[in-house]
């Protein structure tokens, strides 16, 4: 039997530094429907389309945030299954401004801008998006 193409998906760190210099970082909840975990925001690459823009294309569809300082890649990504399906996920940071507004998608009921301690101790849930986040702040400090 020939096995499953891996799907190619995105993670974006939406973050902000504030003029005191602290970082905080978008926890996004997703709908019952998707789990209902805390996680940033995430998505599929499209076909022809690079990691860089999917991310922001995403940040775009699920927040409705276009004015983007700058765009980190973390250079971390991971391999995880998910219904059956193989996925490759690629992290990067995103910069927003510190008066950032946020929309959120259908995607998503609820929003907190942590710091790194409280988003790693208390919303992440999974390894490969905890890992993401100790790379991104170890690139900000």
């Amino acid at each position: 039997m020939k096995k499953p193409k891996t799907r190619n998906q995105v993670e974006a760190i939406v973050f902000k530094r504030l003029p005191s210099g602290e970082f905080y970082f978008l926890m996004l909840k997703r709908t019952p429907q998707r789990g209902g975990f805390w996680q940033p925001v995430t998505g599929n690459v499209e076909e022809g389309e690079t990691f860089e823009a999917a991310a922001l294309r995403e940040v775009k569809e699920e927040l409705g945030i276009t004015e983007i300082i700058q765009l980190i890649d973390t250079e971390y990504s991971y391999e995880f299954t998910d219904n059956g399906l193989d996925q490759f996920e690629r992290i990067f940071g995103v910069q927003v401004s510190p008066d950032q507004e946020v929309r959120l998608s259908s995607e998503h009921t609820e929003y907190h801008w942590a710091i790194a301690e409280e988003a790693l101790n208390v919303y992440l849930k999974y390894d490969g998006n905890k890992e993401g986040l100790r790379r991104l702040h170890e690139k900000l400090v």
